[in-house]
């Protein structure tokens, strides 16, 4: 729970603020762009929310925060249970985004498909009562797809009290030693007609992608949207290997999809050729620049 006392002086006055706790996660900033910016090494309030949209927004960041670092000076409990019943926030075709994001993994996103034949989460959030229940109205969860080590979280209690099978690559394996589905090699494994095991080594050895119904790549901490460049990025500070990296991203190339679904990063939905040349061009500013000349 954010503290008034720890509340950092770049905020604006008013009702919602950030305290020193916060992580720099983005998780807000994505969630409630017109309320918080990035302010040094913190989020921070920049304008309060005036509209009854952007008060829901910021109360789902609230939410969403990994650590709790976003208050309120004043709780307004309707809004608040409002927001909470948001999540899973859907996104299209049965597919959302959970929130209740987990300290454990920084803060990264998970995502949750519902499907006829067993549901399907991604990554894992904070182990809470209001997403077991709102899992348990969808269906339960049939597998539990881990995208590499980091962003494991409270998937072991979920795989426990669902009994659904924890998927992860071999060499990221260390991190959910007891998982029921190992992934060997970098050969991409298509299972059943819907989705494809995509190995994309490079941030971690066993960092892999999940594509669903040639549409939605859940692509962990190996792509996402930068917002302020506009385009597709990749890690360049974190990164196991850079040149699997490379080859990593240049596979994505032999798929189609119109969404990125990141652990660590915003989100974008763009048409398939248009996610394409995204690509592309990823690739050519990342690993095809010319050195710049004397």
């Amino acid at each position: 729970m954010a503290n008034l006392s720890k509340r950092l002086i770049s905020n604006t006055e008013g009702n919602f603020f950030v305290d020193s706790t916060c992580i720099d996660c983005d998780t807000c900033r994505q969630l409630a762009p017109t309320t918080f910016i990035e302010e040094g090494d913190y989020s921070a309030v920049f304008h309060q929310p005036e509209t009854a949209k952007d008060e829901l927004a910021a109360y789902q960041a609230l939410i969403a925060c990994p650590v709790g670092s976003i208050g309120t000076v004043t709780k307004n409990p309707k809004i608040f249970s409002k927001a909470q019943a948001t999540f899973p926030l859907p996104l299209e075709d049965g597919v959302s985004y959970v929130g209740f994001n987990s300290e454990k993994s920084f803060g990264a996103h998970s995502y949750f498909i519902q499907h006829p034949e067993g549901n399907w989460l991604i990554d894992s959030p904070r182990y809470l009562k209001h997403l077991v229940q709102s899992f348990e109205e969808r269906g339960g969860i049939r597998y539990i797809f881990l995208s590499h080590q980091d962003d494991v979280a409270d998937a072991a209690r979920y795989a426990k009290k669902f009994g659904a099978t924890r998927i992860i690559h071999r060499a990221d394996a260390s991190a959910m030693p007891y998982a029921e589905w190992v992934i060997d090699g970098k050969d991409a494994l298509f299972v059943e007609p819907e989705f494809v095991f995509i190995p994309v080594p490079g941030h971690t050895a066993g960092s892999m992608a999940l594509l669903y119904n040639n549409r939605f790549l859940f692509s962990g901490d190996h792509l996402w949207w930068d917002r302020d460049l506009q385009q597709l990025g990749t890690p360049e500070n974190l990164v196991w290997d850079d040149a699997q990296l490379e080859q990593s991203v240049r596979t994505l190339l032999n798929y189609s999809f119109e969404w990125v679904l990141p652990g660590h990063g915003e989100r974008i939905h763009l048409p398939g050729r248009d996610m394409k040349n995204a690509v592309e061009k990823l690739i050519q500013d990342r690993w095809n620049r010319k050195p710049s000349q004397p």
